[in-house]
């Protein structure tokens, strides 16, 4: 597909994938998805702004989620390598209008459009700060770290957005080892001076009934003079009941909320937030309004319809040869994959007994994946890429088009790139039922 208007809807996916649509239709009717029959047009256009936009899950599940949802402007640039392929991957879905492939530090801010949210699946990065500036509000970032682009893309917006979506790892709320937390105190003061409140939650995407167990923190921001802030009359409510991520994914708290406020400037939050060294300053739900954090531990409630593996898998007769598993080679796959304890010597001659833990041989059909990893690709033996035991008794690894299926994209999305490529960009990819389901729950506060 070379088109701008490329959507992504349920038609589409069952077309391509049957087992990725009838989890949409089953959770539609379940109740767990909204239904938005009634303003599904492009009136009343949501204008996105995609950042780190990679091949386009984040507009893929907005776009699967509502028309409302509108890609206007997008960024991919990938500094490591000379040839871009999540930017080719996405101009070829998209379309080249409105996308940017270059880095995004020296785009200028009045080159964006405005727009009514912005997105973005930012790098994992060390977030301190390493300058304060003389100029009122300036701040300077560790160079080279992209969350400072997004700062100041939004200090320098004319008409900052409604609206924020961000995706990382989880590790985020507990980075770095000597001051737990203080990366995430960081990017929560920083939304705060720039007029936002801020709901996050980490989400297994596997615990509602999606394909892969990929953990990953989502973060909603929304502007303080619009009416959804407003409408937030009470933070422990809000996190686990009646919130953007409460309604999309429900959870019962386990803790107690813990509250606490993020004091002083931003270079001293980098310097002195939790230099005491507390374990969970953040847990993995929580709310924050004018810098008072409220937080608690929470767990996940769901009785809807569950995505497996073996559901996903291509007919064992249309795999390529490539991705079968010689039969003199198993042997190596199964030690990798195997518990292990052993004695090791470093370069300063230090010994030290190395373990590790069994990991399943082959991967169990039954059930949800483990979490697609960057190094997927290749034939060599790996103890951390998939391997399946196939019909006839022969062991194989995974198709791109099965990497697709389970982060919930469109079958061949990636399809240009080798089976390498594309299995380290599912490697950084997002599992877009997600995102749809909160595009869905923000229509839903906003009706």
């Amino acid at each position: 597909m070379n088109d701008a208007s490329y959507h992504i809807g349920e038609q589409y996916l069952l077309d391509v994938c049957e087992p990725i649509a009838n989890y949409c239709r089953s959770s539609r009717q379940s109740g767990t998805l909204f239904d938005f029959a009634e303003t599904d047009s492009a009136d009343n256009e949501i204008r996105v702004v995609e950042l780190f936009a990679g091949v386009g899950g984040f507009r893929i599940g907005l776009e699967r989620a509502s028309r409302r949802f509108k890609t206007v402007w997008s960024n991919q640039w990938e500094p490591s390598t000379k040839r871009q392929d999540a930017s080719i991957i996405y101009t070829n879905r998209f379309g080249i209008e409105g996308h940017s492939n270059e880095d995004i530090s020296s785009v200028s801010s009045d080159k964006i459009p405005s727009c009514d949210m912005l997105v973005g699946g930012f790098p994992c990065q060390d977030y301190s700060v390493a300058t304060t500036l003389k100029r009122s509000g300036g701040i300077e970032g560790k160079k080279g770290v992209l969350w400072w682009q997004i700062y100041r893309i939004l200090d320098e917006a004319k008409h900052k957005p409604s609206f924020l979506f961000l995706e990382n790892v989880d590790r985020l709320l507990k980075s770095p080892a000597s001051q737990r937390g203080r990366d995430f105190a960081i990017i929560l003061a920083s939304l705060s001076d720039l007029g936002y409140d801020v709901e996050w939650r980490i989400i297994n995407a596997a615990e509602y009934g999606m394909p892969q167990r990929r953990k990953r923190t989502y973060i909603v921001g929304f502007r303080r003079d619009v009416d959804l802030a407003k409408s937030v009359t009470d933070s422990e409510s809000w996190i686990y009941e009646n919130g953007i991520f409460a309604k999309a994914f429900p959870i019962k708290a386990v803790s107690a909320t813990h509250s606490f406020k993020i004091d002083g400037s931003l270079a001293r939050v980098s310097s002195d937030f939790n230099r005491e060294g507390e374990k969970h300053v953040f847990e993995n739900a929580g709310y924050m309004h004018d810098r008072e954090v409220h937080t608690l531990k929470s767990a996940p409630v769901y009785s809807g319809p569950y995505m497996t593996l073996g559901q996903i898998l291509l007919p064992e007769d249309s795999i390529d040869d490539e991705f079968f598993i010689p039969a003199e080679e198993v042997a190596k796959w199964e030690y990798l994959k195997g518990s292990k304890s052993f004695m090791r010597t470093n370069s300063q001659g230090f010994q030290y007994r190395y373990s590790e833990g069994g990991m399943a041989f082959p991967d169990f059909l039954d059930r949800a994946s483990r979490t697609i990893i960057t190094g997927e690709g290749g034939k060599g033996p790996s103890r951390f890429k998939h391997i399946i035991l196939t019909p006839s008794g022969r062991y194989r690894r995974l198709t791109p088009v099965e990497l697709e299926r389970l982060n919930m994209f469109p079958d061949n999305h990636t399809a240009g790139s080798s089976a390498m490529r594309r299995a380290f960009l599912m490697g950084n990819a997002l599992v877009t039922g997600v995102v749809e389901k909160v595009g869905l729950s923000l229509l839903s506060h906003l009706v």
